[in-house]
Parts: structure tokens; sequence; C-alpha cells
């Protein structure tokens, strides 16, 4: 008896990685600076956005470099999505580097050398170079094959308002152009140097050609004057990828291996010097960008001696830092400083206050988020979770959005409601009622205290085991 074989179709989902700020485009501010009530992605902390976009504005016009901003607030009040609507504001022709402070110690490298090259990676040079490149409007492309298709040959005929020339083509130029889809009308650059082509546009001549064009279809003018022609080109790099490049034996392909390791301080001088001179002969440009430092309190007395001395270098960026901390101690001293930094750094800083954000802010913020996340929220249930991020934290109110969507899904519902947010909250606790739970059940938990006292004022609730130990034995 035949058997029949049955085949079971299995549907693949695609994952898409939704980040924490991935719905923040700028800074939400208009031609004035002037913060919107919700513009880009941002909400609220309308005195902190335009005072960043102050910042942004300066760093445009390279006229801050060397100074450093401190942005200090409670936990989930923005400073790192202002930081990041910085970086979307600046483009991605200014340098911008992100490094948390505990980066530094895990790096197999020294701590200043980290900082270091963290340094060099937001300060950028813009090179200047002469190439040679042919510029014209494709007439005419023939390709001619072998009879075992393995060789290709063929002639390009190219043309200014002046002059038109044929050029013989090989298998490589060949599949360029096909690559990059050049038909005749199309106005073309190919760099003699690399032989590679890049498409500007499609000639006005052929405006009326509706079989060849699209609806994003860009029209240029025919190139006038001769066909081969020097043109400046621009190259922007940052000194660290100069320092590497110059360092290491392999060139450039350092960059893609990652291995970067310490980089001799001679050899950077000696980059520093060339750099200059590149200036002083107009090849070269310094594009001051921005270095954020995340967790600034978690660096330690001697990084912050270093960034007390790397500010005041030439070759300096933008240092921008956060901090949620108040009153604490500064790490590898004794000490105890406002948001754990030395009193001779903050003297230096100008100091951003973001401050708790108000209902209606939580409100709009959880809806752009259930948005971002392709949530449909009843109204009942984002009352619940404007409440729950007022009364929690704006991150945990936050987080509820995907699971309490999950549990929805279970239910085969549309929209996420109360019943599914209640759910959630159930199993999963916040801060607060973590806190709770321990300070009832001390007992059963081992605690410590540092050298100041009790850890955030819970050893009261939580007897140490030393001195349950030390009860037991008296």
């Amino acid at each position: 008896m035949a058997q029949i074989s049955t085949t079971s179709e299995q549907t693949v989902q695609t994952l898409e990685r939704i980040g924490a700020h991935s719905h923040v485009k700028g800074l939400g501010l208009d031609d004035q600076l002037e913060p919107r009530p919700s513009s880009q992605g941002m909400v609220g902390q309308r005195a902190a956005r335009k005072a960043a976009g102050l910042i942004v504005k300066m760093v445009q016009d390279g006229r801050i470099a060397g100074r450093a901003i401190l942005m200090a607030g409670p936990p989930s009040t923005g400073k790192t999505a202002i930081a990041m609507g910085m970086a979307q504001t600046l483009g991605s022709d200014v340098p911008f580097t992100m490094l948390s402070a505990s980066e530094v110690f895990s790096l197999e490298m020294s701590k200043t050398e980290a900082l270091m090259q963290a340094f060099r990676r937001s300060i950028g040079v813009r090179i200047r170079e002469e190439a040679e490149v042919v510029e014209g409007e494709v007439v005419e492309i023939q390709i001619d094959r072998s009879l075992t298709g393995a060789t290709k040959t063929g002639k390009l005929t190219i043309k200014t308002t002046d002059m038109e020339t044929i050029y013989e083509l090989g298998n490589k130029m060949i599949d360029s152009l096909q690559k990059e889809k050049i038909t005749a009308g199309d106005v073309i650059a190919i760099d003699k140097a690399s032989g590679r082509i890049t498409k500007l546009g499609r000639s006005f001549t052929r405006a009326r050609d509706y079989d060849a064009m699209g609806s994003d279809t860009k029209f240029v003018q025919c190139p006038e004057g001769e066909l081969q022609r020097r043109k400046d080109v621009v190259h922007t790099v940052s000194l660290h990828e100069i320092d590497v490049i110059n360092s290491r034996t392999q060139g450039f392909l350092a960059l893609f291996s990652g291995d970067t390791g310490e980089i001799k301080p001679e050899l950077r001088d000696q980059i520093n010097t060339k750099v200059g001179e590149w200036r002083e002969e107009g090849k070269a440009e310094i594009v001051p960008g921005v270095l954020f430092i995340d967790e600034v309190h978690m660096l330690d007395i001697e990084c912050f001696s270093f960034l007390n001395r790397a500010l005041e270098s030439e070759l300096a960026p933008l240092v921008i830092m956060a901090s949620n901390r108040g009153i604490c101690r500064i790490r590898g001293t004794r000490f105890r400083s406002p948001h754990g930094m030395p009193i001779d750094l903050l003297d230096r800083v100008l100091i951003i206050s973001t401050k708790p954000y108000e209902l209606d802010d939580l409100k709009q913020i959880l809806t752009i988020r259930a948005a971002e996340e392709e949530v449909s929220l009843k109204p009942e249930a984002l009352e619940v979770l404007t409440r729950m991020a007022s009364e929690t934290s704006l991150r945990y109110a936050i987080n509820l959005i995907t699971t309490a969507n999950l549990a929805a899904k279970r239910r085969k519902a549309d929209a996420v409601e109360v019943v599914d947010v209640r759910r959630v909250y159930n199993l999963f606790v916040d801060e607060k009622r973590s806190v709770q739970y321990l300070k009832e059940h001390a007992e059963q938990f081992m605690s410590e205290s540092d050298e100041y006292g009790d850890i955030d004022g819970l050893s009261s609730a939580a007897p140490i085991i030393g001195r349950q130990m030390a009860a037991a034995q008296a």
C-alpha cells in the first residue's frame, strides 16, 4: 500500500529589535530652538531640551569643543533620550560616541587608554583630496558575450555638451554597470582610480521617456566641458581610525578585526602634528564631535583626573555626562560629593537638570512607546499604566506594555485591556514592592552593610547575619 507523505508548512516570523529609545528622532525643537510639546518622540523636559538644542547649535558652529556638560536628574527622566535626540539632530557628519562608564573597567586596556580612544573617536578629520573622474551622459551601452558566457566585452559611449567618447569595457566595469542598472540617458561619474560608478541622475533630455523613469527619478543637466576632470572628494574619518591604521601592520583592516589594543602616545603626537600640517595646507578640517558618558558616577578618581586634563587639550570634543546620583561617594576615595564627581570637575561643567514627568507627559510617552511596539491599548488600560508609571517608575510601565500585549494575545483579544495589565502587574513586581518584600522577609536573606552604615536604609529592617550569629552566641 502506497504511503502518502504529508508536509507541514511552517511560517517564519521576522523578529524586529525595538530599542529603548528607538522612537527618538530628534530633540523636537522648532527653528527658534523652542521645544514643541510633543515632537520627534520627545515629550516634556522643555527646559532641558532647549538647553540641549543650544548646545547642538554651538557644536554645529564649532564653538563649544573642549567643554563638558552634565545632565543630572532622577532615573527615568529622559537623560539618555535627550542624548539620543542630540545625536539624531547632529546627523552622521558629526562624530557622536556613546560610552557607559562601566565599559571603561571591562575593556582589555588601561582606564585612561579607553577614555583616550573614546576622545579620539569623537574628533573627526574631514580630508579633501583631488580625484580624476569621468562624468557625462550615457549615450549607448554595447555588451558582447562569448559563446560560453564566461567572458564579456563591451563599449560605453558617453558624452557631455561639448564632446563624445567611446570607452572599452571589461568584465568588472560591465558588472558595475549592470549592478547600478545604468541605461542610456543616465548621467554617471566613474572614478578612474577605483573604477567605481556612481549614478548621478537622469538627463533632462530624457524627461519624456516615461518607460525609463519612476516616481523617485532625479533629473540633472548634462555635464559641460571635458569628460575627464579633477574633482574634490571629501572623506571624514575619526582620529582614532587614523591612529589604528598607522599603529597596526594590517592597516585599515584592523578596524574590522576589532583588535585595536593600546596605542603609544608618541604615535598620537606624530598624527596630531601631521593633521596640523594638513590643516595649514587646507587639505583637512577638524570636526569636533560629542562624547556621551552615561553613568558617569561609576568612574573613579583616576578617570576624573584624566578627564580634567584631557578637556584642556586642543583636540578635545564636547563631553556630555549623565548621572542619576545625589550626594554619594567618589569611587577610589572616602569623600562624598554631588553626583559622585569631584568638585573641581563639577566647577568646569554646565549642568542641565531633568525633572520628573507630569501625568500628561507620562501618558504621551506610553502612547508613543505602544505605537513603536505596535501594541493597541484600550483607554482604560492606558490610564492604569499611566498611574503605575507615576507611582512606580516609567521604565516599569513601559516594560509592562509588551508583556500585557502577550497576555491579551493569549485571550485572543485585539487590544490590551485592564485585566491584562493587572495580570502582568501581579506576575512582575516593581522596585517598591520588591523592597517591601525584602523588609517583610529580611531574616531569610543574606544582608551586609558598608563602611558608612546600612545599605539604602534597609538594614534596620533586615538584620545582618553577623549580628544574628553574635546574638545567638550570647
